[in-house]
């Protein structure tokens, strides 16, 4: 009798062991999973540039000519199975030239990138375009399409002229600033400076802001000739 309860004993806790067994493996197989998703959650393509380089000056060229200059602190390159991309993460300076090599426009951003294969550059943070004219548009998105030549944004954007800030939502434009158009615009203030004070005034110049209406607000940014 006293045999038997000692065998029962003795299966039970056999059967304790090969379940704390199981267990054990199915919590070390867990953990070794979710270790292995960490490793490569933190190894993941994107987060590990192919190539990194300092203090970039590139010219890029059309027919011989040179067309842009781009100049920025730092570049990181990723090559993924999806997609690949030049990361610029602080900041870049794109200066555009016509065929005499003059100036006819320039972005900067605290942060950019540039998608080779798609032919698209993608400006963030404080994004500061001008014309040749000193237009000046800034936002805080502006995506350049190179195939179409082409600059928008979707973001508010504010364009300031010599005689007027524009503001609104959504903005389209060719790359140089010569041809833009503001999809929703909010309003424009008209600045006119007067160099020669009236009688009796002390200042200088004298500077008058007004509220105008919108109608001008399509009109084309010329460009110096």
């Amino acid at each position: 009798m006293n045999q038997q309860k000692s065998d029962s004993k003795r299966q039970i806790y056999n059967i304790f062991r090969i379940a704390a067994l199981f267990l054990g493996a199915a919590i070390l197989f867990y953990a070794c999973k979710n270790d292995l998703e960490k490793i490569k959650a933190f190894t993941a393509p994107e987060e590990l540039p192919l190539i990194e380089a300092t203090n970039i000056k590139t010219l890029f060229t059309d027919s011989g000519e040179v067309r842009f200059f781009l100049k920025a602190p730092r570049l990181l390159n990723f090559e993924t199975t999806e997609k690949s991309f030049n990361e610029f993460p602080e900041g870049i300076e794109l200066i555009e030239y016509d065929e005499n090599q003059q100036i006819i426009s320039s972005i900067t951003a605290d942060y950019a990138r540039q998608f080779e294969k798609e032919k698209k550059w993608e400006a963030k943070n404080n994004v500061i375009a001008t014309n040749a004219r000193g237009d000046t548009l800034k936002t805080e998105l502006l995506i350049w399409e190179e195939e179409a030549e082409k600059i928008y944004t979707e973001e508010f954007v504010k364009i300031i002229r010599a005689d007027q800030i524009i503001t609104g939502i959504g903005f389209t434009s060719d790359q140089s600033l010569q041809n833009w158009r503001i999809k929703d615009p909010k309003g424009t203030i008209y600045i006119n400076l007067e160099n020669e004070p009236a009688e009796g005034e002390t200042e200088t110049n004298k500077t008058k802001i007004e509220n105008k209406p919108v109608e001008r607000l399509k009109r084309p940014l010329e460009l110096q000739e």
